[in-house]
């Protein structure tokens, strides 16, 4: 069996799980994306913040919200692992138990949960995770470094799930990191500390360093914003080599580590939207509008941008890259793409390219994941 080596924190909306099923098979089977359930309404959710019930108060709507939602996920993981975290809406259970039922019996998906949360969604968790077969994941969020509560908090909450270790997977999540050096000091200590606990069947340490574009005045319309996602784990990788397994990259892709917080939002959507693509260190960010009268031309034009430029890896690397050529060369407003176009090409680039860039360093460094 070949092991996934790259975990995306990815949010359940369509540009998301399009981009994953469009992924070739040698690709998919090496990934193994991480799931976050969005909100349905309501405001922004906070990191961390214990779950409570959604902010919309029917419970029918939830669910006629929900249950097609996750079978479009279903359809388009197509069988193959991951994570869901459904966090933001199993507060209410009665709307999303049935769609987490679908989801447990339908698919090779894994629930998680993790210390934060209110016991009896915990229990309901993991009475998913034992009825599937597959075990769960434990998402530890790791905002600093941790000290032996933290590590106490784990090991109750391990007692209580009633699993052995070797079924749960543990996913040391760091969040938004801007400084790799400081979160790598984070990560190592969570690494020591809570990584070796238990012998859990996978150790995930994820991170995200896609920046949160906000519609300001002013704003740059064009830049290059550093990997500290990927900078974080080489110097944890560096730092601890013979760490008794192996340790599991993880980024949030080229969404910001706080995109899976937001409700979901309905058409028409701001006036703005972002072209991204991964270079080797950075990500190339590129804002462009989503109406107006120039919009065609600037999209073209920011394509230009990204196909003209060194990091670009040229027409047949992959899927994303001949989107993008073709979007640079062509005329008129057909095959511009719209906001969800725009994401979708830059989760399809991101995940092929971290795919074989991971490949190669293993390369480099003379191991191997197969």
């Amino acid at each position: 069996m070949v092991e996934p080596i790259y975990i995306p924190v990815l949010p359940t909306r369509r540009d998301s799980w399009n981009a994953y099923a469009q992924l070739d098979f040698r690709l998919r089977r090496r990934i193994a994306p991480l799931w976050t359930v969005v909100p349905h309404s309501g405001p922004e959710r906070t990191r961390g913040e214990l779950s409570v019930p959604d902010w919309d108060s029917d419970q029918t709507a939830l669910d006629r919200w929900l249950t097609p939602r996750m079978d479009q996920l279903i359809e388009a993981v197509d069988g193959m692992p991951g994570w869901v975290d459904a966090a933001h809406v199993e507060g209410s259970i009665h709307g999303s138990a049935a769609s987490l039922w679908r989801l447990m019996t339908r698919s090779r998906l894994r629930p998680v949960t993790g210390p934060e949360r209110d016991p009896q969604l915990q229990r309901y968790a993991a009475d998913l995770a034992f009825l599937s077969g597959r075990g769960m994941g434990i998402r530890l969020l790791v905002d600093a470094p941790p000290d032996e509560l933290r590590s106490t908090e784990l090991l109750s909450l391990v007692d209580r799930l009633r699993l052995p270790p070797s079924s749960v997977d543990l996913i040391l999540d760091i969040g938004a990191v801007s400084d790799s050096a400081e979160a790598g000091k984070t990560a190592i200590a969570a690494l020591d500390l809570l990584g070796v606990l238990a012998p859990w069947r996978t150790v995930v340490l994820t991170s995200g360093a896609y920046p949160r574009v906000h519609d300001t005045p002013g704003a740059e319309s064009a830049y290059v914003a550093q990997r500290h996602d990927l900078h974080l784990y080489r110097v944890v990788r560096a730092a601890r080599p013979a760490f008794p397994r192996t340790v599991v990259y993880g980024d949030y892709s080229v969404e910001h580590a706080f995109s899976a917080n937001i409700p979901h939002v309905r058409a028409p959507g701001p006036p703005w939207g972002v072209m991204r693509y991964t270079a080797p260190d950075g990500f190339m960010i590129g804002r462009v509008p989503t109406r107006g009268s120039d919009r065609v031309d600037r999209v073209r034009a920011m394509a230009r941008w990204i196909t003209e430029s060194d990091a670009f890896r040229g027409a047949g690397y992959g899927d994303g890259e001949d989107w993008l050529h073709e979007c640079a060369q062509g005329e008129g407003p057909k095959g511009s793409g719209n906001a969800e176009t725009w994401i979708k090409v830059g989760h399809i680039q991101h995940m092929d390219f971290v795919v074989n860039q991971l490949i190669g360093e293993d390369a480099m460094l003379g191991t191997s994941r197969e």
